[in-house]
């Protein structure tokens, strides 16, 4: 995954993603030796490391610059992770991250204390970009395909990518989405349940629903993965080999 740092250009302020005038300095590739995600705070004139992350949100919303960056360089790791695994894309979780952080500047004012945790509030941001961009890519994925489709699955390509070692992400990935949502925010990103719930907006009882769905169809998809990989090396089903040993 490539990681990211923030940068400035001659003392001032570099837009994200081409938007100027913002408070944030904008996301840039770390060096290949870099391992961790290395946001630079910029020269501010008070301390807002201090400050809970509500005092910060009352701060932006009085324009405090420096408190946005703030709350940016403590949320953005998380939310880049967060972005990253549900669109396997780094480059689109970039862009996620520095939108999200662009509509907290301009809805700083709207933000009332008390009704859900800042963390809470940019990962539904960030959760809502994602779906908008997944949702995106399906209308393209429908809109290129051709008429003519060949729905024969390649018993090569499935034990290629049954023998890929990601079994699990596939799977995971191939699982509706708010049932994949569930599942990442509480066993990925290890949230409360009541956690998730809140983010995704659904009560406890549909978050605990949601779950348990989730990991019966994972289960399911994951064991057929497994019978036709042994399938492919035996050339005899697993139900046609526990019929020969009984």
């Amino acid at each position: 995954m490539q990681r990211w740092r923030v940068v400035r250009s001659a003392g001032k302020t570099v837009g994200i993603g081409g938007v100027t005038d913002l408070p944030f300095d904008g996301l840039a590739r770390c060096g290949a030796g870099e391992r961790k995600i290395r946001l630079i705070k910029s020269p501010a004139r008070r301390e807002p490391a201090l400050l809970a992350d509500e005092d910060l949100m009352a701060a932006i919303a009085r324009g405090d610059r420096a408190a946005a960056r703030e709350l940016m360089q403590r949320n953005a790791p998380r939310l880049l992770g967060l972005a990253h695994r549900m669109l396997n894309d780094p480059v689109e979780a970039e862009d996620i991250v520095q939108e999200t952080f662009i509509r907290v500047w301009k809805a700083a004012e709207r933000w009332e204390s008390g009704r859900a945790k800042v963390s809470t509030w940019l990962s539904r941001i960030a959760i809502n970009l994602c779906y908008d961009r997944m949702r995106r890519r399906r209308e393209q994925l429908v809109d290129e395909l051709p008429d003519q489709v060949d729905h024969a699955p390649s018993q090569e390509a499935s034990l290629v990518q049954a023998q890929s070692g990601n079994r699990v992400a596939h799977a995971v990935a191939g699982l509706p989405e708010r049932q994949r949502m569930a599942l990442e925010l509480v066993h990925f990103q290890e949230m409360t349940n009541i956690e998730a719930a809140e983010i995704m907006d659904v009560s406890v009882e549909a978050m605990e629903s949601l779950l348990a769905r989730g990991r019966r169809k994972l289960k399911s998809v994951l064991l057929a993965q497994a019978d036709d990989l042994i399938e492919s090396y035996t050339g005899e089903s697993p139900s046609a080999m526990q019929g020969v040993q009984r």
